[in-house]
């Protein structure tokens, strides 16, 4: 019997899940098949229940279901508890179990391109990206974060949710953009720089340090007006493909115990987007 996966979400048709999920199965000889399920906020109870009913073996969870779909699950993981968020669910005999592979897919794409030991890391934005990549960045060894947010006090509360006081500080976008010197790694997780509106960018930059890399979790545009500008004073660039990839690839594992392709699924995805901002 073919088992079956998906992503729920609204808006969802665009979504490239099923691009690089089906091909996942496929490329390990699995009799499985991964849809995308368009639920609006309100019919979110009706759609869990329908998922349980009909033994539906996992599946995503987007926006803007992330923290609503939680009281809903009969378990759910520790951190993605801490989180506030759950974005990956598996169904283990008929009991629904909650993960977050939002912070760990964007940390292990991270470190294809730095060693984030004692970093001094710049998150920018305080929203539920920001919160999973937060609380997966600060269990690095001497990692210190500042996030900028434009309303500060969205930031003030996070660190102090996580109780992060001794590695983490607020700060507004203007002194973000004066001090964008000091760090090694800057994380765009805000959708500023989104299609439709690609010439926007979060922060102005005259000048980084050397070899900083700077990081978007948006993939449409693949390189942001951000990450273009970064990328023209010297900066080290990745786009939001990898932490993509990596989430998904986490959830995959969650889902069948095998880890699939990252280079794989990366490649679809670009196929697919083909370099276009649409």
């Amino acid at each position: 019997m073919k088992s079956l996966y998906g992503v729920i979400g609204s808006p969802i048709a665009h979504s490239m899940s099923p691009l690089i999920h089906n091909d996942a199965f496929l490329q390990n000889g699995m009799d499985a098949h991964y849809h995308a399920f368009h639920v609006e906020p309100d019919q979110l109870e009706t759609a869990v229940a329908g998922m349980r009913a009909l033994g539906i073996n996992g599946f995503n969870v987007t926006i803007p279901h992330k923290e609503a779909i939680i009281p809903l699950l009969d378990s759910v993981d520790d951190a993605a508890l801490q989180i506030g968020a759950v974005n990956t669910v598996v169904n283990r005999d008929g009991e629904l179990i909650g993960y977050n592979t939002d912070g760990r897919g964007f940390v292990e794409a991270l470190k294809e391109v730095v060693k984030l030991k004692d970093k001094h890391v710049l998150i920018i934005g305080a929203g539920g990206a920001a919160r999973a990549i937060l609380f997966t960045l600060a269990l690095e060894k001497g990692v210190q974060i500042d996030i900028c947010n434009r309303t500060v006090s969205k930031a003030e509360d996070l660190i102090r949710e996580f109780s992060l006081e001794r590695i983490t500080r607020s700060i507004t976008v203007d002194q973000a953009a004066r001090e964008i010197q000091r760090y090694d790694v800057v994380v765009q997780t805000t959708s500023v720089g989104m299609y439709p509106k690609i010439n926007d960018i979060p922060l102005p930059l005259k000048s980084i340090k050397q070899h900083a890399v700077f990081t978007d979790i948006i993939y449409n545009p693949i390189e942001t007006k951000l990450l273009q500008e970064a990328k023209a004073i010297g900066a080290i660039t990745q786009n939001g493909i990898h932490m993509f990839a990596y989430q998904a690839a986490l959830a995959f594992e969650i889902w069948t115990g095998k880890f699939p392709d990252t280079v794989r699924m990366k490649k679809l995805v670009e196929e697919h987007l083909g370099g276009k901002t649409c």
